[in-house]
């Protein structure tokens, strides 16, 4: 199973452990720069030593994780600049992805691609709505001919959702109709309009990352909290 995959069935400890772990990460239930002790996750997943080290170790490569020299793990840092940078990558590798994707469209990959909407719509609320939400964005670029484009798509999902779960909820995103923006890139790509299918995900990354960038300002109390000085 590709370190990125969540959805894989392997059920080896190693992958058991590293999927659990990335939840936690990229839900906020293990905080940035958490020193990561194994004995204490290994209490927590109730498995081995060695599958949470060889876990993390996986979580390294996917920048969630920091390999500290001598000193073991501890969750990657955040800062705003972390998050401009990550999400002008989503938004730019992202946009390629997705125009390889249409150009090559077959039936088969639309009729994933409405599965994926009508999953994740079906889900909204409930504990796999996460899951269902970036399964619906990768099938939108899974038709790309380029794997290791695929690979950096899926991890910068990671990164990405990770601030937005840090953030938590708003009024101001509440207010956004997240559901027609999703069924309007939808749209966009089942009928092969590559430019108005760009324009529309385009749109809806900029939506949430004005949000959060807003959430974040300059003397806010989430940004004190987040991106302060860390003893």
């Amino acid at each position: 199973m590709n370190a990125l995959d969540i959805s894989g069935s392997d059920g080896s400890a190693t992958q058991q452990a590293y999927r659990r772990l990335r939840h936690l990460i990229v839900t906020g239930d293990l905080k940035p720069g958490e020193k990561l002790k194994i004995e204490v996750l290994r209490k927590r997943l109730d498995t081995g030593a060695s599958p949470i080290r060889e876990a993390l170790s996986l979580l390294t490569s996917d920048k969630l994780v920091d390999r500290l020299d001598q000193r073991g793990f501890r969750t990657a840092e955040v800062s705003a600049e972390n998050f401009q940078e990550i999400l002008l990558l989503r938004r730019t590798l992202e946009d390629l992805a997705l125009r390889e994707s249409i150009a090559n469209a077959t039936q088969d990959w639309e009729e994933n691609v409405v599965l994926a909407h009508h999953r994740m719509v079906k889900a909204k609320g409930g504990d796999d709505f996460e899951e269902l939400h970036k399964g619906f964005h990768m099938a939108l670029i899974a038709n790309a001919p380029s794997p290791i484009l695929l690979q950096f798509c899926s991890q910068l999902y990671d990164l990405n959702i990770r601030y937005r779960y840090l953030a938590g909820s708003g009024l101001n995103y509440q207010l956004r109709d997240v559901d027609e923006e999703h069924a309007s890139i939808l749209q966009a790509a089942v009928a092969r309009d590559a430019d108005m299918a760009s324009e529309r995900l385009f749109k809806h990354y900029q939506l949430t990352g004005a949000y959060l960038a807003g959430l974040w300002g300059e003397g806010s109390a989430l940004n004190a909290e987040l991106f302060g000085n860390k003893n």
